[in-house]
Formats: C-alpha cells, sequence, structure tokens
C-alpha cells in the first residue's frame, strides 16, 4: 500500500496538512480524483491519523515544557494510569518507558506554579504513582510531528559502524 506516490502524499501533507487535494495532484502531475482516493485508502488504512494545526505554545504563553519521568507502584497499572495522565489538558504526551520509570509524560504550563499545582493536585493523586522525576525544558532546538518517510522500506541490516564527530 506504501508505494513512491503515498510517500510523497504524505509528505507532502507533513509540510502543509491544508493543501488541497488539487495541488497536491498538480505537484505529482495526477488526477485530483486519483489523490483523493489515495488519501481515503490511507486514511482508511491508519496511515494518516488526523489533521491538525501545530500552535506555538510560547505565544500562546504556555512557556513551559517540562518532562516527567513517573514510577508506579505496580507496574501492571502503566494503561490505567496513562489514560488518567493522557485526560489532563497540560499533557502533550504520555509514552510508557522501559527502565526504572514507568512512564514519560511530556507537559506545556504557562509557568513553574502551573507545573507545580499539576504535579501536586493531580499527578500526586492517581493512586499508583509513586515517584515523579520532572526535567524542566530551558530552551527547545528542535519539535517537530515530522516522521522520517525516507527511512521506510530501508532494509534492516547491521548498522555500519561509524565515528560520530564531537560537538
Amino acid at each position: 500500500m506504501i508505494d513512491e506516490i503515498n510517500l510523497e502524499i504524505l509528505n507532502i501533507l507533513q509540510e502543509n496538512a491544508r493543501i488541497t487535494n488539487a495541488d497536491i495532484a498538480r505537484r505529482l502531475g495526477m488526477a485530483p480524483s486519483a489523490i483523493l482516493e489515495r488519501m481515503r485508502k490511507l486514511e482508511t488504512a491508519g496511515f494518516i491519523q488526523n489533521y491538525e494545526t501545530r500552535l506555538n505554545g510560547r505565544a500562546l504563553g504556555l512557556e513551559l515544557t517540562a518532562f516527567i519521568f513517573v514510577r508506579l507502584a505496580d507496574p501492571r497499572d502503566e494503561k490505567g494510569a496513562g489514560r488518567l495522565l493522557a485526560g489532563f489538558s497540560e499533557v502533550q504526551e504520555v509514552h510508557y518507558v522501559a527502565g526504572e520509570d514507568c512512564l514519560l509524560v511530556k507537559v506545556r504550563v504557562p509557568n513553574t506554579q502551573c507545573l507545580f499545582r499539576l504535579l501536586k493536585e493531580k499527578i500526586a493523586f492517581i493512586p499508583s504513582v509513586t515517584t515523579t522525576r520532572t526535567t524542566v525544558v530551558l530552551e527547545t532546538v528542535k519539535e517537530s510531528a515530522i516522521l522520517p518517510l525516507e527511512l521506510i522500506g530501508q532494509e534492516r541490516s547491521q548498522p555500519e559502524e561509524q565515528e560520530f564527530p564531537h560537538v
């Protein structure tokens, strides 16, 4: 289902979700009806989850981004705790993780007082939460939801030994 044309459609949509089918068709030299049919199939197959607008949190006053590592008394309660965390409006992402902690949560709030209230008045009251560790973001170099579609279909082989430059 993911051929070169579908990958190109997905790349175009990642660049601009507001682009029209006619504009995609023009860029790819295809009929708009063919693009519409492909997009419907990509949606039905679950390759396209939704279309959303990315807002500038800082410009809107949500200046503080933090990552919260959450440890649970019973790791088998990850799903329940994860659903509760996902229900808080401040929470942007919830991930089940391997390691000492059970969950990694990304939050956006206006300031440290709001972060404190989130931690003490919401997260602390989830019954299975035993501890949290919070990392506050000082500056964001890159933040993106764009997937590296150029990696789709590459063979899974052993990575070559590389020397990485020192930063």
